[in-house]
């Protein structure tokens, strides 16, 4: 079973690179878009690894770390 990778960034073109290149090496990828989303991805997907943004909407990469 592949590792997991939640992605979350509100760039949507680092979000694309990131995933392809996670993709290609073989993990199974999520993204979220923001805050709220990151926080609900990582509940229902249970990922391995957690990129975070640090300035996102609705909740800060901060604060979701700490939830």
């Amino acid at each position: 079973m592949p590792k997991r990778i939640l992605i979350a960034d509100d760039e949507a073109n680092i979000v694309a690179s990131l995933e392809f290149l996670m993709r290609q090496r073989g993990y199974e990828v999520r993204t979220a878009s923001n805050g709220a989303e990151a926080l609900t991805a990582a509940a229902e997907f249970a990922p391995d690894l957690v990129l975070l943004d640090v300035m996102m909407p609705q909740m800060s990469g901060y604060d979701v770390c700490q939830k």
